[in-house]
């Protein structure tokens, strides 16, 4: 083991937990990131005189860095900033028409009995044990552990059981699920937002994700300097263990010789001898031979039609009136089936889309910190790999500008900046566009990502395209579970 060095090709948040994980292990470790910064899809961009946190806004399931951060020797609340929000989220669908979802469950069914009444209220109660239910099935089995066949998953769910899994319903889509508890079709829209989570349809997408309600109303925090300040914060600490970071090289190659990898090779020119390699890189990168030919061989592809959703997103320096935003806001389509239709069989944006906007200046108190303010608009798009055209785009902001003004809510702009589909499939080559890997599309979906450890030896995945899936912690499990695919394979030589 002395020889031993790994190289992580990617500082998105799955190949900063690897690195810590490794280097904290005592492993001599370096990450290569072609960005000039850590954190990939956690990213900031500017508008106009303000950075406005441009990826992941949402940070749930607190624990898994609290427990990663302990791994390692260290506390996630001295090195990061964390405020627990009292208003998950504020919904609009018309100028009238609006509903807050709160942590405390209680104020959130009354809220739902207010805008909806007592027989939704109940559905929500109903809905809230389901939701927790499939999350305790499918916590240890399935997010903390590496990646299961679905006989695999029946046997390590104990007591649950194959007849137990059945009650989750991976069979059913979640719109039907949701169906079965709410018959407002105003609250089945916005329970199957959570689909949009992993990129995703509610109408094809299969009932087990209504976990991610259940972690939302668990807890959202919001974390001082965004998530990009949560990465920059595990970077640190495995620079502190004695992990090299390199940013602004990027990696080209994953040298193959004997059957199996023993180095990389950089765009400088460089080559760093490797053992073992964790490529925290979208799995259809590897796929489409960007890292040569026989990794792309360990790897199955990820077909055009399964991608997951992409995004046209507006980092927005704005002035915004009309509407008491709080820090997460969704602006609701008055047609979900057609929006979906739009997203994923037309291969278009959205005629009439949902708008998120993530007021990043704002906490439960709907003050601002400074004006104009940092915001995030976001629409989702296809991932269709070709650019839109530039007329499309603009048209996309119009519709959104029409949707939340349909809603009340008013933002005169001082500076914007745009990024497309076409720009993310730049920013992560081979997606398309895409954000979250292969899409949730059918109970087979989560079976068909591929694991931590490949068909090549010496190769191991992390990232949101691999398991346990897309978002922050979940992607951090990743790099997780890379690094112990890492230290067991190292262990057993």
């Amino acid at each position: 083991m002395a020889d031993e060095h790994v190289v992580v090709i990617g500082a998105g948040i799955g190949g900063l937990v690897a690195t810590l994980k490794l280097a904290a292990a005592g492993q001599t470790v370096t990450l290569v990131e072609k960005a000039g910064a850590p954190g990939g899809k956690m990213r900031r961009v500017a508008a106009g005189p303000l950075a406005v946190e441009a990826g992941p806004t949402v940070f749930t399931m607190r624990w898994v860095f609290e427990e990663i951060f302990s791994e390692c020797g260290a506390d996630l609340a001295s090195r990061v900033a964390l405020t627990p929000a009292a208003v998950l989220a504020r919904h609009a669908w018309s100028g009238t028409e609006r509903l807050d979802l709160f942590a405390d469950p209680a104020r959130s069914e009354a809220a739902i009995a207010d805008f909806a009444g007592p027989r939704e209220a109940e559905g929500f109660r109903r809905f809230r044990t389901r939701a927790a239910e499939i999350y305790r099935a499918l916590e240890g089995p399935f997010i903390r552990g590496q990646r299961p066949s679905p006989v695999d998953l029946a046997v390590r769910a104990g007591p649950w059981g194959l007849g137990g899994l059945m009650r989750i319903q991976p069979f059913t889509t979640l719109w039907t699920a949701l169906c079965e508890h709410f018959r407002d079709p105003r609250l089945r829209q916005l329970f199957g937002r959570y689909a949009t989570y992993c990129g995703s349809s509610p109408f094809s997408a299969p009932a087990t994700l209504m976990l991610v309600a259940h972690v939302e109303m668990e807890g959202v925090w919001t974390v001082a300097g965004g998530l990009s300040r949560l990465a920059a914060a595990v970077a640190e600490l495995a620079a502190e263990h004695g992990a090299v970071l390199r940013y602004g090289v990027a990696a080209t190659d994953i040298v193959v010789a004997g059957g199996r990898v023993t180095a990389v090779t950089l765009d400088t020119g460089e080559r760093l001898p490797a053992t073992r390699v964790v490529a925290n890189a979208d799995a259809a990168a590897l796929a489409d031979g960007l890292f040569g030919k026989e990794p792309a061989r360990a790897v199955d592809p990820v077909p055009a039609g399964e991608r997951s959703l992409s995004a046209v997103t507006f980092a927005v320096a704005g002035l915004p009136k009309g509407f008491d935003l709080v820090r997460h806001n969704v602006f609701f389509s008055p047609d979900s089936a057609a929006e979906f239709a739009d997203l994923t069989r037309a291969g278009r944006l959205p005629r009439d889309p949902t708008v998120y906007v993530c007021a990043q200046d704002r906490h439960d108190d709907g003050v601002p910190a400074q004006s104009p303010e940092a915001l995030l608009c976001l629409v989702n798009a296809p991932a269709r790999g070709a650019a839109f055209p530039s007329e499309e785009i603009a048209r996309c902001h119009d519709t959104m500008i029409r949707r939340l003004s349909a809603c009340g809510l008013t933002i005169s702009e001082t500076a914007r900046n745009v990024t497309t589909p076409a720009e993310f499939e730049a920013l992560f080559p081979a997606t398309g566009g895409a954000l979250y890997g292969r899409a949730s599309h059918g109970w087979m979906a989560s079976f068909r990502r591929p694991g931590a450890r490949t068909r090549l030896p010496g190769l191991y995945l992390a990232g949101g395209s691999v398991h346990p899936g897309p978002g922050v912690p979940m992607a951090a499990q990743s790099g997780r579970l890379a690094a112990a695919s890492v230290l067991r394979d190292l262990g057993s030589t």
